[in-house]
């Protein structure tokens, strides 16, 4: 089976509907979606009703950060990460709101943990970005012994990290469209990027196909038209860095 892991989809309905069909092409036989339906983007009613109809479908949606903030906003933003989610939350109905307040934010399927932050502490929302974050986070998810493999959301960039011959993990950066073999007698851990918010200067969506049979992850690069994108995020009188952010990738 192929699983199309997908993540931080940030209220752009353009990039979801890109991956979704790239990861159908791609022969994918189920979704997850790793939390952030919501924050940043245009379009968050029409995102968590699409993603809304995909759970109906069987696919695994995670609660992220941003979904959080849209169904309690903070009183005050303190950071960029709250900021627009009082505006969020004014477009959606109660039903979707409803929606995100029961997202889980940890799932199992097969050998693998889904979660949107780190396994150790998933409602702290830890930013799985370094070696030492992926120890604590793969060490967490593997006191379950069949756990072989953790996927992340969250830090909006792709990697592949995996224990080596001692006792550290090593980061491998992978290349887009080129199969890894991730056998299970050892384990990894995935950051699968950001469909609707890529920061690493590549405004190309990103999103992550597990095949569970031939053991094999594939990171993709998804094209989309991430300027109309934008221009969606200034018509809807958002902040205008929130469109930068779509049209350099950063």
């Amino acid at each position: 089976m192929k699983i199309a892991l997908l993540s931080d989809i940030h209220a752009n309905l353009r990039a979801l509907q890109a991956c979704l069909a790239h990861a159908a092409a791609q022969g994918a036989g189920r979704l997850a979606v790793l939390g952030d339906l919501v924050g940043y983007g245009a379009q968050p009613a029409e995102v968590v009703r699409r993603i809304r109809g995909l759970a109906g479908d069987g696919a695994i949606v995670l609660k992220g950060n941003h979904d959080g903030y849209a169904v309690a906003p903070p009183g005050q933003a303190h950071s960029l990460d709250q900021s627009g989610a009082a505006w969020t939350r004014e477009r959606l109905d109660p039903e979707a709101l409803d929606f995100l307040a029961a997202l889980p934010l940890t799932a199992t399927v097969d050998a693998a943990l889904l979660v949107h932050a780190s396994a150790d502490a998933p409602e702290r929302w830890y930013y799985v970005d370094n070696e030492h974050r992926a120890e604590a986070c793969l060490d967490a998810a593997c006191l379950n012994p069949a756990v072989r493999y953790v996927f992340c959301g969250h830090v909006h960039e792709q990697a592949l990290f995996f224990r080596g011959a001692g006792q550290g993990l090593m980061r491998f950066a992978p290349t887009p469209g080129v199969p890894i073999p991730v056998p299970p007698h050892r384990r990894w851990l995935a950051t699968v990027g950001s469909v609707g918010q890529p920061r690493d200067g590549d405004t190309r969506a990103m999103y992550a196909l597990f095949d569970t049979d031939r053991a094999e992850l594939t990171f993709h690069r998804v094209a989309y038209d991430h300027l109309a994108a934008a221009a969606d995020v200034r018509a809807a009188g958002l902040p205008g860095h929130f469109a930068a952010r779509l049209e350099a990738g950063l």
